[in-house]
């Protein structure tokens, strides 16, 4: 019920009496009141006015449940949601999940993680409080190898509801790094469970470094945060509420078609090195080349100075800029 309340009360931005409450809920008064006391609790501001009714005024900064819910417009991505204050992985629970029949549309959130996983098994810090750890189950009819493609649409769309809520110029470092003034925003890491012709199910793991105001020395020249670009903290359920619902809309044109094609315009131009020469670095070869985006398959389009146009897949290859990490 503090779900549908806050629901209710932050899309009406203005005074709700408790009969409405009730009637709308099918609870009586004192449920309403309770639940009111509850949430107060928690940390939100609820201006209660006689014969005028109940206003939120203020939210805490929490990724619990009710608070992320209560801010979802999506019809599947983010349904239902399960929240934890600390967990090792979200990515490694989200699969457990998965295996024993959850449906697409779960999302794992951790306010703390211990033991979150980046590419080629680096470590990702999830701080309690201040960071974003959350992963996704899906479960697209594609073919295997199509499954790369995922982390490009994520990517996509953290970077754009960055965009949105912050006007911050966020850009994807490809394939799926949102990267904001050349430093690392977020990252994600897809898992997947498959036969040859078949995906039984998939993780999107998401990390966003929300309000962190500091990093390990090993990060400071390569990571930043939203809070440290813009000077302010943010609500990391808003954050999370407006990354699921651009996740499902490209997610859908994703699946509608089986490739990118449809997303390019908008991967490509928030992609910081098209046009930009880069460093292909594959094991046991290395070479440069100039970035001309991507391909209806995700796949990096680079220029050699020979002119031949290479084509790098995601996975174990990685790609930098000639003077930095992007």
């Amino acid at each position: 019920m503090r779900e549908e309340i806050l629901r209710i009360l932050r899309e009406r931005k203005e005074y709700v009496s408790g009969q409405e409450l009730c009637e709308t809920l099918g609870v009586s008064r004192t449920a309403v009141w309770k639940c009111i006391r509850r949430l107060e609790e928690e940390g939100y501001e609820i201006e209660a006015v006689p014969r005028s009714g109940y206003r939120l005024l203020g939210s805490p900064d929490s990724i619990a449940e009710e608070e992320v819910a209560s801010r979802l417009t999506t019809e599947r991505m983010g349904h239902p949601i399960r929240y934890f204050a600390q967990i090792d992985s979200t990515n490694r629970l989200a699969g457990r999940e998965a295996a024993e029949g959850a449906p697409e549309g779960l999302l794992v959130i951790a306010d703390e993680q211990t033991a979150g996983r980046g590419r080629r098994g680096r470590t990702w810090s999830t701080p309690a409080g201040s960071a974003v750890a959350f992963s996704l189950v899906l479960r697209p009819a594609l073919a295997p190898e199509s499954i790369s493609m995922v982390t490009l649409v994520m990517g996509l769309a953290v970077a754009q509801a960055v965009e949105e809520l912050y006007g911050l110029a966020a850009g994807i470092k490809w394939p799926n790094d949102v990267v904001i003034n050349g430093r690392k925003l977020s990252g994600t890491l897809t898992e997947m469970s498959a036969e040859a012709e078949a995906v039984h199910y998939l993780v999107a793991g998401t990390g966003i470094n929300a309000n962190m105001t500091a990093f390990p020395e090993e990060l400071r020249q390569t990571a930043t945060s939203l809070t440290l670009e813009l000077g302010r903290s943010v609500n990391r359920a808003e954050l999370i509420a407006a990354v699921m619902r651009h996740f499902e809309a490209d997610y859908d044109r994703f699946t509608a078609q089986g490739d990118l094609a449809s997303l390019l315009p908008e991967y490509n131009r928030l992609l910081v090195s098209r046009g930009k020469e880069v460093r292909v670095l594959e094991p046991g070869h290395e070479y440069s080349g100039t970035s001309h985006g991507i391909d209806e398959r995700g796949r990096l389009l680079v220029e050699k100075a020979d002119g031949e146009v290479t084509r790098v897949y995601a996975g174990e290859v990685s790609v930098r800029g000639i003077y930095g990490y992007v």
